[in-house]
């Protein structure tokens, strides 16, 4: 196993007891250093914007999971705000989407975006996480 860990890892979902559990699963293998959440899309993309504006690459993540189906700003929209900014961070930041979506409409279009690396179905596998930290290292 690599010694050296993520150093920021972000999580947006509005499911605390997923969210509660993949931070448990983080904390307890050691995946990264730090991780953040948020509960909606534009909780997110203001945290991304304020960065923008501060020029703080510090608490750029590294990784970042999101839910495509939540309150006030879902995944999608979430992806298009962001895809609009990404550029402008002097960082590469990986975007898996993480849904209990199984829905193959939801999947071949994710699929289709550059911006994303991946597709995960709820619940998420231990062993799934700790390679794609592991990967992204």
């Amino acid at each position: 196993m690599n010694n050296k860990l993520i150093e920021l890892a972000c999580i947006i979902d509005d499911d605390d007891i997923y969210t509660n559990l993949v931070k448990r699963v983080i904390k307890t293998k050691k995946l990264c250093e730090n991780l953040i959440t948020f509960k909606n899309g534009k909780q997110s993309i203001d945290y991304f914007e304020a960065l923008l504006q501060n020029s703080d690459n510090n608490k750029i993540p590294d990784i970042i999971f999101i839910d495509l189906n939540m309150p006030i700003m879902d995944g999608w929209e979430f992806i298009e705000q962001f895809n609009k900014i990404k550029n402008r961070f002097n960082k590469l930041i990986t975007l898996y989407i993480v849904s209990s979506s199984i829905n193959p409409v939801d999947i071949d279009r994710a699929k289709s975006l550059n911006s994303v690396k991946d597709y995960l179905v709820k619940p998420v596998v231990i062993n799934e996480l700790e390679n794609i930290f592991n990967e992204s290292v």
